[in-house]
């Protein structure tokens, strides 16, 4: 079942029995067709379709390869991994596949790693903060600053 399903929609038992359906087919076919030298181990998360099956949100998380090298590959092979689906689910509308990393699980690791340094005994309050910017920063490609050196032009 998808977590990423936020509201009920009307008819929604088929939305989500064919959600299930694709995400189950397409980790199956991922496995089989799929370079893991370049796109790494995947496992899908969750498939979110629109109301006309038009499109499905196809989530995911990666071992082995950078999310964003993993995400390009996988929305490279959509189309033929879109004609695979068309032969194996016999429907007539297979929606149009688009692969997303799923940060829900980094961001769950991070959490996890902050608690448990948070319940570490003798960590203070502003060590845990710059870890926690740190982190953020490191996960957005930002570089540590530099310590400034101290200015000297007391006369």
């Amino acid at each position: 079942m998808s977590r990423h399903r936020q509201k009920k929609l009307p008819g929604g038992g088929r939305n989500q029995r064919l959600a299930d359906q694709i995400q189950k087919d397409l980790a199956e076919m991922i496995q089989r067709e799929v370079d893991t030298a370049r796109a790494g181990l995947v496992t899908l998360t969750g498939v979110d379709l629109t109301p006309d099956y038009a499109h499905a949100k196809v989530y995911f998380t990666v071992m082995g390869a950078e999310p964003s090298q993993a995400e390009t590959a996988l929305n490279e092979k959509a189309g033929w991994l879109h004609s695979l689906l068309f032969k194996q689910l016999h429907i007539h509308t297979v929606p149009t596949l688009h692969f997303f990393h799923d940060r829900q699980m980094s961001r769950g690791m991070e959490m996890n790693r902050l608690i448990a340094q948070a319940n570490t005994p003798g960590v203070k309050a502003d060590e845990l903060a710059e870890s926690s910017q740190a982190g953020q920063d490191a996960r957005e490609g930002i570089a540590p600053a530099e310590p400034s050196a101290p200015d000297d032009d007391r006369a």
